[in-house]
């Protein structure tokens, strides 16, 4: 291989890592340093016989470089509070119009309350047997989420197909969704405004599935559900009932799988959350699959 040959793969290569950061604007072709002192005046200019115009002309040119920066600063805030709010109330209202999960999918492929959908390649709606007695709920999607239109997928979608199947379960007797169903961007964690905006859909998401138990891989589903700042390193394996209108549904939080991709010896508490969901299945009536 000759050395443009492998420079051109090293430039591919970064570049790639940039897409996937969430970079897809060029700013520009030299950097800028915006810690470097302002140039001195020219002495010439400041030493000007007549420096009259030249003070009539920064008196003039002031008020237009600093006053307009600082009303977008003040409109921006406001803007984007009120902004946030009503992306809660158009998705409250949408969802309680939903009578199935068909509707359910089209309510959000006409929501307009995210920003991230306009990055997203497309919603990431749901996977596996709506009719299950269990409902498993991640966070986000990811890249290949976003690219192939269904959660849980790649590498930790293969993890979740072992662990799940390590408990008599697959994705036929398993419905599978998310927090929120567009990619964030360089697949960071949802924001809190992102995921209240989602929340009237999720929750009528699982009305809509009436599951006996729901499985939470991650903190954004338990924070979101149960209102409160989860840190799943400290939830994990903690049973709570979800206040649905059925009725309460027993909640496992757990590790999410591309956690544990990270983290592989966690994959030790991991499997003691899955044996204790299988023991709640078991008092609950719901059956492994058949092999």
């Amino acid at each position: 291989m000759n050395n443009s040959t492998s420079q051109f793969d090293a430039d591919l290569a970064a570049l790639a890592f940039l897409v996937d950061a969430g970079l897809d604007i060029a700013i520009g072709s030299e950097p800028t340093d915006h810690l470097k002192p302002p140039a001195e005046p020219d002495p010439v200019t400041t030493e000007s016989a007549d420096p009259a115009p030249l003070r009539q002309s920064a008196r003039a040119q002031a008020p237009k470089a600093t006053a307009a920066p600082a009303r977008q600063a003040v409109r921006a805030e406001p803007d984007a509070v009120v902004s946030e709010r009503q992306a809660a109330v158009t998705a409250q209202q949408l969802a309680a119009q939903c009578a199935d999960l068909a509707a359910l999918r089209q309510a959000l492929d006409g929501f307009r309350g995210l920003a991230i959908r306009e990055t997203a390649t497309q919603l990431v709606f749901a996977d596996g047997n709506p009719d299950a007695d269990v409902m498993l709920i991640g966070e986000a999607p990811g890249r290949d989420e976003d690219r192939i239109g269904r959660p849980f997928v790649g590498e930790s979608g293969k993890l979740l197909d072992r662990m799940l199947a390590a408990i008599g379960l697959d994705r036929q007797s398993v419905y599978i969704t998310n927090t929120v169903l567009w990619r964030p961007p360089g697949n960071r964690k949802p924001t809190p405004a992102e995921v209240t905006a989602m929340l009237p859909f999720l929750v009528r998401h699982i009305e809509l599935v009436a599951p006996k138990a729901l499985l939470l891989t991650g903190g954004s589903a338990l924070s979101a559900l149960f209102d409160f700042d989860a840190r799943i390193t400290r939830e994990r394996g903690r049973w709570r009932d979800y206040p649905a209108k059925g009725g309460p549904i027993p909640a496992l939080p757990m590790f999410h799988p591309a956690y544990l991709l990270r983290q592989p010896a966690l994959k030790r508490q991991a499997w003691a959350d899955l044996l204790s969901f299988r023991t709640r299945l078991d008092e609950l009536g719901v059956a492994p699959r058949q092999a």
